[in-house]
């Protein structure tokens, strides 16, 4: 659905995107994440057309940004991070202008209220945009984002500034969306793209430092995998089967029947230690994945790229 290639773009001696690449499916939510300053708004901006690049090539659904601007921008709804509204009209006034503004195709009344509801601002159509809570102001943000039903959202850090009830339900929102959107979705906040995206692209001094689905970050940083296991029986019997696992690197016995098994991230040892605990006669209570927190494995490699940078 998107496919960005070679991207950079250079601010004199300043590179703030670096040469980066990556696709995003169609019905998926992408997480971009990063520090203040590494490069996201930058490259959502050059993705939505707001921006030009130095180099390198951005295409939505087919048709690329700059060659085609008009057509490719029709297939993209734009959250920047402080949303486009006009504080002196209603929320439904607001969003005809914006129809009008798209040049939507849709029917212009159902097609409106259609989109209020999915936002949940049906309520509050005929106020002034000035009167209404930050929360409310970024859902009728949302609303102009959805008008022409594009194929594809770009959400630029979406969140900030509100409180913890209203990015619960912004939180929930973009989820919705999912269903029916390709998703782009900026944050520097953790906790927001683990608790929202299936994917996690890092970028850090505008280069991309890992890509990996969020359950996987922590796997893909590491070079190995860690399960976790509570398991009956001895200790040597306990260790000793699951030593005999192919791909498994080091078991250590972490008291109270637990182990902490680490692997070679290129296999999936699961089924291989529950075969072989069972033939051991030792029975598992539980068994999860372990490794660096989201937390970790972020900072981790943040710092990294600030390492490499700073030594340039």
């Amino acid at each position: 659905m998107v496919e960005v290639k070679n991207l950079t773009k250079v601010y004199g001696d300043i590179k703030a995107v670096d040469d980066i690449s990556f696709t995003v499916g169609s019905g998926e939510v992408l997480g971009f994440l990063g520090p203040n300053g590494a490069g996201k708004s930058t490259t959502m901006n050059i993705i939505t057309g707001y921006l030009s690049s130095s180099s390198g090539t951005v295409t939505v659904d087919g048709t690329e940004i700059l060659e085609n601007p008009k057509e490719t921008k029709a297939k993209i709804g734009y959250l920047p991070e402080i949303p486009p509204l006009y504080p002196d009209m209603t929320v439904k006034a607001y969003l005809e202008f914006m129809y009008d503004i798209k040049k939507v195709k849709l029917p212009k009344e159902e097609h409106i209220d259609e989109v209020m509801a999915i936002v949940k601002i049906s309520d509050v159509k005929d106020r002034l945009i000035k009167n209404l809570s930050k929360g409310y102001k970024q859902r009728v943000g949302f609303a102009q984002a959805l008008l022409g039903n594009p194929p594809v959202l770009i959400l630029d850090e979406p969140t900030v500034g509100l409180d913890p009830k209203q990015i619960i339900e912004i939180r929930n929102l973009i989820r919705g969306l999912g269903k029916k959107h390709t998703v782009i979705f900026s944050s520097h906040v953790l906790s927001e793209v683990s608790a929202i995206c299936d994917r996690i692209i890092v970028i850090s001094n505008g280069k991309i430092v890992a890509d990996a689905k969020t359950d996987e970050l922590s796997t893909v940083i590491s070079g190995k995998g860690q399960l976790l296991l509570e398991v009956e029986g001895s200790s040597s019997t306990v260790s000793s089967a699951i030593n005999d696992v192919y791909g498994v690197k080091k078991v250590t016995s972490t008291g109270n029947n637990r182990y902490a098994v680490d692997y070679d991230n290129t296999v999936d040892i699961r089924r291989g230690v529950f075969n072989s605990l069972t033939k051991a006669g030792c029975v598992i209570l539980e068994m999860k994945s372990g490794g660096l927190t989201l937390e970790e494995s972020f900072l981790q490699l943040t710092s990294q790229s600030q390492r490499k940078g700073g030594n340039k």
